[in-house]
This record gives structure tokens, C-alpha cells and sequence, in this order.
């Protein structure tokens, strides 16, 4: 499934590290043409910072995510190796007017463990259209309390309150603004690979949102991964 040899390119961000690994699968085409023939089951994502639509992998496929992750990966981010995870193809469908509070800002990664867990995400591309739009990564302009408001009014406000409230469009995160500022993009690029915690803020980077298609073969395609994970000396 993954490349046995990869080349991993760690692109250090404050106290952790982004990784990008390109030529991740050894057969990209064949989740393409998967992803086609199944372009009928993918559902709506569940209530999440996601815009548009999901395919959960079977568990042997994130079986097969988080070995190659130990392997490979773990060590770039001080881990001793992963615990569960899960992985899920996607594509992002949503026009601007479409999106939720909760997807017009940065995130991060959660996910059901004990104190302690590191929480690691990936993407890999699946698509050739760079204008489509890669990853965007971000730091936080306001303390922690702030965040926390604005985090509880994007899960119980609608759109239009929400963005008079807070002064941000309704619209995919992009430029710098009064919460967030970009520090790091990465570039799509087929069968590209980008890892990082969950801890730092993100979200897909759409520069073009009249370019998304829900067709698998047109449209911003990627395979993601989400693991709980050891730190390195950990009982």
C-alpha cells in the first residue's frame, strides 16, 4: 500500500514539525479509480470541521496507515508508535455559502483517549489540480480564553451571527485576521502526503471553492488519517 523507502521532508513550526512525504502510495491510481467506483457511497461528514463528504476506510486499511506511521513517521515527533485510529476518503464539496461556523475558521484534531495521547493527523492527495488547494496551517493571535469564546459561538450560532459577531466572512479560512495568522502552506501535489498534530490549528486550504466537485475523478480527493498515539517514554 505505502511506499517501503519513503523520503520524509520535516519541516520544523515552532515547538513541533510538519511532515510531507511525496510518492506515499506505491499504487495512487488504484484508490482513484476505488474512489470512482464508489463516488455513490460517500455520505455527508458528520457534524465536524470537514466541508463535504466522507468514505470510511475499513479497519485493516487504518491498520495499515498506522504501522507504516510507526515505522516511518513517529519518530520525526518524539512517539513511541500508535494506539487506534482510523482512516476515511474525502472530498470537499462545499460551496462558501453552504459552510458552518466551525468551517470557517482553523481547527484541531480531537480524538476519544486517556491524559497523555498525542493525537497525530495525515492527508494524502489524490488529485492533480493544485489549484484545488493544499493544507494551511496557523497560528492563534489571541490568548486561550478568547479562543474558547469564539470556538463556543461557532457550535451554537448560525453563519450570519456568527461572522457579525466575530467580523469573518463566511467563507474558507485563508489570509490573516484578527484570531488567526497563516504560517505554513503545503502544496498539493499528487500522491503527496502531509502529517501533522493535531494540536496545530489547520484547515484545507480552498483558494478556488467554485473549482470543488463531488466527482472523485475532478475533484479534491484525499485519503485521511487520524491516530492517538505514545509519546516516547510513556508507561
Amino acid at each position: 500500500m505505502f511506499n517501503p523507502a519513503p523520503v520524509v521532508q520535516r519541516i520544523a513550526l515552532g515547538d513541533t514539525a510538519v511532515c510531507v512525504v511525496d510518492d506515499a502510495l506505491q499504487e495512487p491510481a488504484r484508490w482513484a479509480s476505488m474512489a470512482a467506483q464508489h463516488a455513490g457511497s460517500f455520505v455527508a461528514a458528520p457534524q465536524n470541521a470537514y466541508p463535504g463528504i466522507e468514505l470510511p476506510m475499513p479497519d485493516a486499511i487504518a491498520l495499515q496507515c498506522m504501522r507504516w506511521f510507526d515505522a516511518h513517521l513517529a519518530r520525526h515527533f518524539g512517539l513511541a508508535g500508535t494506539e487506534h485510529g482510523h482512516a476515511k476518503l474525502a472530498i470537499a464539496t462545499l460551496p462558501e455559502a453552504q459552510l458552518q461556523p466551525f468551517q470557517t475558521i482553523p481547527h484541531i484534531d480531537r480524538m476519544p483517549g486517556p491524559p497523555g495521547q498525542a493525537v497525530m493527523a495525515s492527508v494524502l492527495y489524490l488529485f492533480d489540480d493544485a489549484a484545488l488547494g493544499g493544507t494551511r496551517f496557523f497560528r492563534p493571535r489571541v490568548p486561550p480564553p478568547q479562543l474558547a469564546t469564539l470556538f463556543e459561538d461557532a457550535a451554537r450560532l448560525d453563519a450570519t451571527p456568527f461572522g457579525d459577531r466575530h467580523g469573518l466572512p463566511r467563507a474558507y479560512p485563508d489570509g490573516a485576521t484578527a484570531w488567526f495568522e497563516p504560517v505554513l502552506t503545503i502544496p498539493p501535489r499528487w500522491n503527496r502526503l502531509v502529517v501533522y498534530p493535531g494540536t496545530i490549528f489547520h484547515c484545507s486550504h480552498v483558494p478556488d471553492p467554485a473549482r470543488l466537485s463531488a466527482d472523485p475523478a475532478s475533484g479534491r480527493l484525499t485519503l485521511n488519517g487520524f491516530y492517538a498515539c505514545r509519546r516516547t517514554g510513556a508507561a
